[in-house]
């Protein structure tokens, strides 16, 4: 090879090696490299995540890569999507409906994994109420938490009875706040949510005066999808954990009330309660959550609350996302 050549070479190599540099550097190839930490909520309404974070399973596990976790309470999916949105978390509890609207409205989630087929909303009132069917709402006061399944089994049990959100005094409150409003008697009702509810029930004699377990969508765990993008064997590795401890939940159920227990602060019947009316036994997402959402969707779209230009079976397949099934 003559000089000339030589330097012809050399001068390729040293292009070749600054391009691989100026590449490890970029901000994209950061973006690909492990996380340090994984944000993921806990919830009461999700006694799975309970138990998971009482175990310190996820922590064991990610701790081989340098991986730390970092817990944060939803106290309702509103929150959950709030934190969802800016980042505070990378793995978000919500109901199904709730994750639809949310993904209706751009929020790009993924919704990976279902933690419970609950019944974990019904209308409530006091046990001395005169209020025996939704139809009795018209101008009462019923406290709600927007953006949530109870809020949207409110407005849908509403519809069913030829009545709207104008019709009642809507007073929004988180779901805590809402049961003690309740037995406060500053609301005449309350779209209730577990495990309150079921303290509202043995505590204070409070009456489910409207239930349908169809109107409650599923508990469905959500990911960011730029994480999920970023992080996909981080995710499957994540809900790998995820699945140890709904497997260990079922084979030991008074661990899983126990850790109830423990972080709602309630008692055992209370916990037993709730747990008597959540379904743990599948947690692939599927087909059945699908139609189950397209046919809310559509219900929602009708009275308003996702917007007419917007296609229910397109933004339902957006959101589901099978890949992390195992």
């Amino acid at each position: 090879m003559n000089i000339k050549n030589r330097f012809r070479s050399l001068k390729r190599h040293m292009i070749t090696t600054a391009a691989a540099t100026l590449l490890a550097l970029s901000p994209f190839h950061a973006a690909q490299a492990a996380p340090d930490q994984i944000s993921i909520d806990y919830a009461y309404y999700n006694p799975v995540s309970l138990l998971l974070k009482k175990k310190g399973w996820l922590e064991e596990d990610l701790a081989k890569d340098n991986i730390d976790v970092r817990w944060t309470l939803s106290l309702g999916s509103n929150k959950a999507l709030e934190f969802l949105r800016g980042s505070a978390i990378d793995f978000g509890s919500t109901a199904g409906s709730a994750a639809l609207v949310a993904k209706s409205n751009g929020l790009p989630i993924n919704s990976i994994y279902v933690y419970s087929k609950p019944e974990w909303t019904a209308l409530v009132t006091r046990k001395d109420s005169a209020i025996r069917s939704a139809a009795d709402l018209k101008g009462k006061s019923v406290a709600v938490t927007r953006g949530t399944d109870p809020h949207i089994f409110l407005l849908r049990v509403l519809a069913e009875n030829n009545l709207t959100e104008k019709d009642i005094n809507t007073v929004l409150l988180q779901h805590p706040d809402g049961y003690t409003a309740l037995v406060r008697n500053q609301v005449d009702a309350w779209a209730g949510l577990d495990p309150h509810m079921a303290r509202a029930e043995l505590e204070s004699g409070a009456v489910l005066f409207h239930r349908n377990v169809d109107l409650n969508t599923y508990g469905i765990l959500n990911v960011r999808t730029a994480f999920a993008e970023e992080n996909p064997e981080l995710v499957k590795r994540v809900l790998g954990i995820y699945e140890k401890a709904r497997h260990y939940a079922l084979e030991h159920p008074e661990e899983l009330r126990d850790a109830l227990v423990e972080a709602a602060g309630i008692s055992a019947d209370v916990a037993a309660r709730q747990l008597e009316r959540t379904d743990i036994t599948k947690a692939a997402i599927g087909d059945e959550h699908r139609k189950l959402l397209i046919e809310t969707g559509k219900v929602l779209q009708n009275i308003g609350i996702i917007k007419p230009a917007v296609d229910v079976t397109a933004v339902t397949d957006q959101l589901i996302d099978r890949q992390f099934n195992n």
